[in-house]
């Protein structure tokens, strides 16, 4: 999963940036509405986390400007801004969700999982292939019954290969979807994380490597619960 915190504050941005990685997120920063802006014509992302009282471009103005957009991407207005109103003003705007500071951490995770989910092409919670079954939201990702104990970036990077599954996954896909913005794409990340992961899901090999192509989950009876 990406995401784009746009906050002006730069000490909590820096605290949002550390957690939501550490909770197996790619994310970028802004701090500012130009900023925000440009980034979100280079990179693809599945939630924005959105201060509403931004410089540059404000707030309200770059949410609209996101959901008038045709790749519609999750918007969680994140203000101080804590009456009713300006809680309604905000979903009026065309936010999807509206959380006020100061907040309790792990509700914004919990808020920021469940935003991707109902993207429009996002895939129910848990994601099943070659054994393999993965819950984005309880963290928890077992094969054959036997439980991955998995890195951080291991984590996210099976959970995108299973999400794409049966299509291959370019290192490149990789980069962008698992690391942020700032990796190196000469780097040997990616084939040292794929190369752990297969040594932690055990045989038979679930990821299918092409030259020139990519990573797959070898599997073709990808399954998914549905939505509840």
């Amino acid at each position: 999963m990406r995401v784009l915190v746009v906050e002006d504050a730069r000490s909590l941005a820096a605290v949002l940036v550390e957690g939501l990685s550490d909770q197996g997120m790619a994310v970028d920063v802004a701090h500012d509405g130009l900023e925000a802006a440009a980034k979100l014509d280079l990179n693809a992302y599945d939630v924005v986390v959105l201060d509403r009282d931004l410089p540059g471009i404000h707030g309200d103005t770059l949410c609209r400007m996101i959901t008038e957009h045709d790749d519609r991407v999750m918007v969680l207005m994140l203000t101080a801004a804590d009456e009713p109103g300006d809680r309604v003003t905000g979903l009026t705007l065309g936010a999807d969700d509206y959380l006020t500071k100061p907040f309790h951490f792990p509700e914004l995770v919990l808020r920021i999982r469940s935003l991707a989910r109902r993207r429009p092409t996002a895939q129910p919670r848990t994601l099943r292939a070659a054994g393999i079954e993965l819950d984005p939201l309880r963290r928890t990702a077992t094969r054959d019954g036997r439980h991955l104990d998995l890195s951080v970036k291991e984590f996210a990077l099976l959970e995108a290969l299973l999400r794409a599954a049966p299509a291959f996954l370019s290192a490149e896909d990789l980069l962008e979807q698992v690391w942020d913005e700032h990796a190196n794409p000469l780097t040997n990340t990616v084939t040292v994380t794929v190369g752990r992961l297969r040594r932690k899901l055990g045989d038979p090999p679930a990821i299918t490597t092409t030259p020139r192509v990519g990573y797959r989950i070898t599997a073709h009876d990808l399954r998914e619960d549905p939505v509840i």
